[in-house]
């Protein structure tokens, strides 16, 4: 069967290490909206995870991409 792709949520992240932030809206067999974000580290490279979107943390990220995107960057 099909499943949702956010059935395990991401660490904490740091907002210096977002490369790209993609809000896909909710699906019938998903609970929430997927919120994936993929981030670049040294150490691992690039990778995607999934955000809880209704932790602090993850409504914040929003909020700075938002603002941080409109300024053109």
């Amino acid at each position: 069967g099909v499943k949702c792709k956010c059935s395990r949520k991401g660490p904490k992240i740091r907002f210096s290490n977002v490369r790209k932030l993609e809000i896909k809206p909710r699906y019938p067999f998903c609970v929430e909206e997927m919120i994936i974000v993929t981030l670049w580290t040294r150490v691992r490279g690039e990778q995607q995870h999934c955000l809880n979107p209704k932790r602090q943390n993850t409504v914040r990220l929003l909020k700075w991409y938002r603002v941080w995107k409109e300024k053109g960057r």
